[in-house]
């Protein structure tokens, strides 16, 4: 394992970059504006320079929604001609692109010395698993416990059930690395999802997403996951890096 060796950035909701020994892996990128104008990692966007480095590209996108998918994305293979994609089957793209990876739920492919794995999500798309350079890394895309405060019983009855379905599925994978969502949009039951993914999966490190720029989350679930094994990073600004 090379956990010393990877570097992530945050780049704004649920979108990272992640850097191991020998790729960089870009995770459903959608805001492409940075306030300080200069194209960069460490301002929350991709530029150029950022995709010319002597290591291998892969881009991925969990689902067709907005705020995790940007066809942006797509213009990067004429800074990088040699850049894989992995899109879930649920985005639809205007145009032909050679270097692009369908997947649905619960496949495998491999890319070169990668291997992705796919797992569902409690909304539209997917989750991933990537195997990379001796480390294992899970973004849930929107995969979470939706207890939205005010819905019926039946609903959360059925959000209940999915939610933890799934994460049997991803029971026996060991997680060095998780993003995760935990969204104040669910008020009182944001951190249903994330401590429930620690207590059964116990990944190594778990980085906070999709809070909606409200980085008091992110320092309020590091807290309640006190007593956990996993280590919770937080985030308190976009283009941040966090080396584990």
């Amino acid at each position: 394992m090379h956990l010393e060796k990877v570097k992530i950035t945050y780049l704004d909701h649920s979108g990272f970059a992640v850097e191991t020994e020998n790729h960089l892996l870009i995770f459903d990128y959608f805001k492409d504006e940075s306030e300080k104008g200069h194209r960069s990692l460490s301002n929350g966007v991709v530029g150029e320079e950022d995709l010319k480095i002597h290591k291998d590209v892969i881009v991925f996108s969990s689902h067709s929604h907005g705020d995790h998918f940007n066809p942006v994305i797509l213009k990067w293979r004429f800074w990088r001609p040699d850049i894989e994609y992995v899109l879930s089957d649920d985005i639809e793209l205007e145009e032909e692109v050679s270097n692009v990876n369908f997947m649905g739920s619960y496949e495998e492919i491999d890319l070169k010395a990668v291997k992705v794995k796919s797992y569902g999500s409690t909304d539209i798309g997917l989750s991933f698993m990537v195997y990379v350079d001796g480390i294992n890394i899970f973004h849930a895309g929107d995969l979470n416990w939706w207890y939205w405060w005010d819905d019926t019983a039946e609903e959360i009855e059925k959000a209940d059930r999915s939610f933890k379905e799934e994460v049997e599925k991803i029971l026996g994978e060991k997680i060095d690395i998780a993003f995760f969502p935990v969204d104040p949009r669910l008020e009182h039951n944001y951190s249903k999802g994330g401590l429930y993914f620690i207590e059964k999966l116990k990944p190594k490190y778990l980085v906070p997403m999709h809070f909606w720029g409200n980085f008091d989350v992110c320092s309020k679930f590091k807290s309640e996951a006190g007593g956990a094994s996993t280590e919770v990073m937080e985030i308190r600004k976009r283009g941040q890096s966090i080396f584990l």
